[in-house]
């Protein structure tokens, strides 16, 4: 097995079983409290990402993880210069305290700056989409385990624009990117599944005008870009991660972005 192959199925193992904890939880009672930012925070971000860092500790000793729970309490291990690991254990929180199906589990590895490799894996729905070596599948998962595979490609430019944006983070700037570039349709769905829906073919353009920390972003960009998608900054500058000492914000804070399905969509 190659070692992306090998990373790959690592990532599977540990998403299919930070979902398994996720769901116990979610269907057995959900207590809330927040963070100093006052973002909620849940058992199953703690217990999910807890079970993500051990497989990658196990399988992967010597990259770096920066993972969202772990940030939040000072644990913020060195990446310069090298590859490293995002994870958010449970992106979509509020979707999960609300009781709604668009929380996913996110890891992704990280080199020069881009996301070579990654999961998104939505327990509630039973699917997961992930990069594979020549491109990205799409997962369908049933009691904790793959029971069918597709593969994935963006699609070509058509005739009817569809958008897809936050349900809990829409913005007029984001309403007026949709009007200038002549979005005809649009669906709103939670976390990064909506780097997913781009990546499967079912829409062409994520703008995103609000705040967002790398580990949201980092699997479900991966997914995309290996779908034959981009990902840019608002301004047309280059996406990257491992954005730390930013003077206007802090580590691992995002600028506002466009995902799209075809790189020349506004042309």
């Amino acid at each position: 097995m190659s070692a992306i192959a090998d990373m790959q199925q690592v990532f599977l193992d540990a998403a299919l079983e930070a979902g398994s904890t996720i769901m116990s939880i979610y269907e057995n009672g959900i207590d809330v409290s927040y963070k100093k930012d006052q973002s909620p925070v849940t058992a199953a971000d703690e217990q999910a990402e807890a079970i993500i860092l051990a497989h990658l500790a196990r399988s992967f000793p010597d990259i770096p993880v920066i993972a969202e729970e772990s940030v939040a309490a000072g644990r913020i291990p060195d990446i310069t210069g090298k590859a490293f690991f995002l994870v958010d254990p449970l992106d979509g929180t509020k979707e999960f305290i609300n009781r709604r199906e668009d929380f996913t589990v996110n890891i992704a590895l990280i080199e020069g700056r881009v996301p070579v490799a990654g999961i998104v894996y939505a327990p509630a729905k039973g699917v997961a989409y992930r990069t594979t070596a020549d491109g990205a599948e799409k997962l369908i998962v049933a009691d904790g385990a793959v029971v069918r595979s597709e593969t994935i490609r963006c699609r070509p430019k058509g005739e009817v624009l569809t958008a897809v944006a936050s349900r809990s983070h829409n913005s007029p700037e984001t309403e007026e990117f949709m009007r200038q570039i002549g979005v005809s349709d649009f669906t709103s769905v939670g976390s990064s599944l909506k780097f997913c829906l781009l990546a499967e073919g079912v829409a062409d353009v994520y703008p995103r005008f609000g705040r967002t920390m790398e580990w949201d972003t980092a699997a479900g960009d991966a997914v995309l870009r290996a779908a034959g998608g981009t990902t840019e900054c608002a301004d047309n500058t280059v996406f990257v991660y491992g954005k730390t000492r930013q003077a206007e914000d802090n580590d691992f804070a995002n600028p506002p972005f466009i995902g799209w399905a075809h790189p020349f969509s506004r042309r």
